[in-house]
């Protein structure tokens, strides 16, 4: 779909599901919004040379290649896009800073907090632009439940529970992955980290948290007719304090058995309240206090085109968003903060400040005490 805007390069690393995903997310921005740029999907680069060639052919790369580093050091790619493994995220980023790149990288954006630090300044002392792969947050129902938080419609907020629940990770005898290494980091880090970046987004920043994390399936299969010790969390769970004075909490478990995607939150005020699920990501439960005797309740609000940017995906409400919708917001929102039209949505800096929680949270367990956080700037507005 040639065009007469300038050109945006990209080049992704790694040809597993999340690489796929953003392949289809750059496509559906492409043609849904209105970009600054036209898209160019340039080079996919994997350590398996055949996967990234078999992935140029099949998602419409022009190039592939089975070194990374050639991706990074490729003049004509402006954006570097990585869908690897955790552990590489830190080399693979600083490395792309370095070459001027903007970087955009799945999460978690390092297993360590001050990894994520690392990444963050590097990113502000080049003048690149940054974003990390939240797009849930991207949901016009989240932005929706934030604005009527902001706006007062719950009252003063008193408590938020948020919940991440799925069951992938039930199975005893599933092997061991890189999740379940440390670098990995566990329930906590794999689902908490949306969990808490959930509470941020809705409800400011996190004062003190107070965290637990079990370890359910000590060992599983090594591939090789052992067994190896698992060290990381299946489940986790921390209490918190907001700045605002609102108390809350939070919890996160690879091992819900019969969970597929139970990411939800609540929150009460003094007005009302709002209840989501991600199983049923298109709807928005509130209860008005106001409403009169006989008639109060819980009312679903269905997302549709009043709430942007639904509208240039489908004209009428009831038909829904999917996941790789979600995606192609959140790329679009990044594209336009590439061509300085708005802030990084969920740049290197947010995602620091989500690896800080986990880390906390993780201390906290470890310490079995409450753990003390700096104030951090909040999200950008939805």
């Amino acid at each position: 779909m040639p065009t007469d805007k300038p050109k945006l390069r990209i080049g992704l690393i790694g040809t597993g599901f999340m690489g796929k995903t953003h392949v289809f997310g750059f496509a559906a921005a492409q043609r849904v919004f209105d970009l600054p740029y036209e898209i160019v999907l340039h080079t996919v680069a994997d350590r398996n040379e055949e996967l990234a060639a078999d992935a140029a052919r099949t998602l419409g790369f022009a190039k592939s290649s089975g070194d990374w580093r050639s991706l990074v050091a490729d003049p004509e790619i402006d954006v570097v896009d990585i869908t690897a493994p955790n552990a590489f995220h830190k080399e693979m980023a600083l490395a792309a800073i370095k070459a001027g790149k903007h970087v955009y990288c799945e999460k978690p954006l390092a297993p360590l907090p001050e990894d994520a630090q690392e990444m963050a300044h590097a990113a502000e002392a080049k003048g690149v632009k940054t974003q990390v792969g939240f797009n849930y947050l991207c949901n016009p129902m989240f932005a929706l439940a934030r604005t009527m938080i902001e706006g007062g419609e719950l009252g003063e907020i008193r408590s938020y529970r948020g919940l991440h629940a799925e069951d992938y990770m039930a199975d005893t005898e599933g092997p061991f992955t890189f999740r379940h290494d440390p670098a990995g980091g566990g329930a906590l880090a794999d689902l908490g980290s949306h969990a808490l970046a959930t509470a941020e987004y809705l409800l400011g920043p996190i004062e003190r948290i107070m965290g637990d994390a079990v370890t359910v399936i000590d060992s599983r299969p090594d591939g090789k007719g052992g067994r190896r010790s698992v060290e990381v969390d299946d489940v986790g769970r921390a209490f918190l304090r907001f700045a605002s004075g609102a108390t809350g909490s939070i919890e996160a478990s690879w091992i819900a058995m019969g969970r597929k995607m139970q990411h939800d939150f609540e929150v009460y005020g003094s007005k009302g309240a709002l209840v989501f699920s991600q199983e049923r990501f298109n709807e928005l439960h509130f209860y008005n206090a106001a409403d009169a005797a006989g008639r109060r309740g819980f009312r679903c609000i269905e997302a549709g085109p009043d709430h942007a940017p639904y509208g240039l995906f489908c004209v009428a409400p009831g038909h829904q968003l999917g996941f790789n919708d979600l995606k192609a917001i959140e790329i679009a929102r990044y594209i336009e903060a590439i061509a300085g039209r708005g802030p990084e949505p969920f740049g290197f800096r947010a995602g620091f400040r989500i690896q800080q929680l986990v880390d906390a949270t993780t201390r906290s367990a470890r310490r079995a005490a409450w753990v003390a956080l700096d104030e951090q700037p909040a999200f950008a507005p939805a």
